[in-house]
């Protein structure tokens, strides 16, 4: 499981279309929108090889890294300890692979029926936090707007997860 976060002090999202949670398809003319204040922009991207354990590690993550400065400027604070909002967002692409050719490959994406349980998942599992969630919608064009705060963009992979550094 891949995720992008960014640090941001508004973030919102306009979504036309897409998959409900149960994986039934939406009317191409269903709109959504969802926006946050103070918080982090989670992209979301699911691969083949995703557990419930990568995607627990994830979901810990985006609630505790210490990525808000406390008083003294110094990065301390977690998104729940500033009662932050988050603003997840399905993302497919970040499980391209761009290695070989002039085309990513999307062979580790996983498919949509499961990334879908995986999605909704994760939207409960950070709503059990306490923490106010926003989310885009699954399989939808979206349209993402926000202003970083920092800019503090971070990389997560679970294929990582338990190694050093």
């Amino acid at each position: 499981m891949r995720c992008v976060i960014q640090r941001v002090s508004e973030a919102s999202v306009s979504s036309v279309g897409g998959m409900s949670m149960d994986g039934a398809a939406l009317p191409d003319d269903a709109a959504a929108h969802a926006a946050i204040e103070r918080g982090l922009l989670a992209l979301i991207g699911f691969e083949t090889t995703d557990s419930d354990d990568d995607r627990r590690w994830i979901a810990e993550k985006i609630a505790n890294l210490r990525i808000f400065e406390d008083d003294q400027g110094k990065l301390n604070l977690s998104l729940l300890d500033i009662r932050g909002s988050v603003l997840v967002v399905p993302n497919f692409t970040l499980a391209g692979a761009c290695a070989k050719g002039r085309r990513p490959s999307f062979d580790r994406a996983m498919r949509p029926e499961h990334a879908v349980k995986h999605f909704a998942a994760i939207l409960d599992e950070l709503r059990a936090t306490g923490l106010h969630v926003e989310s885009g919608v699954f399989r939808s064009m979206m349209k993402v707007a926000l202003v970083n705060d920092g800019p503090v963009t971070l990389w997560l992979d679970s294929s990582e997860r338990g190694k050093g550094a």
